[in-house]
């Protein structure tokens, strides 16, 4: 099963567009604010991510972090093509 968490925080334009492909496309994600949990910012930084957005796909195949928002990356990792 996949799961996909987003690091996000407010005034983050990058994060809003993750987000809203995330959900024009039907995928399921947990939003993790980093400026309302301070776990979530000890979570991004080991992640290697030093901005948001940050978005870990993990599948049975691994976990795939992707920094930013490209929407061609999220359509190769998440197998999805926006219309």
């Amino acid at each position: 099963m996949r799961k996909v968490v987003v690091y996000t925080q407010e005034g983050c334009r990058p994060c809003t567009e993750v987000k809203l492909w995330l959900k024009e496309n039907g995928i399921d994600f947990e939003e993790r604010n980093i400026r309302e949990n301070p776990t979530f910012l000890d979570e991004i930084a080991e992640l290697g991510a030093s901005a948001t957005p940050a978005t870990v796909v993990e599948d049975e195949n691994g976990k795939e972090v992707i920094l930013g928002f490209e929407q061609d990356r999220f359509e190769e990792v998440l197998g999805q093509k926006a219309d």
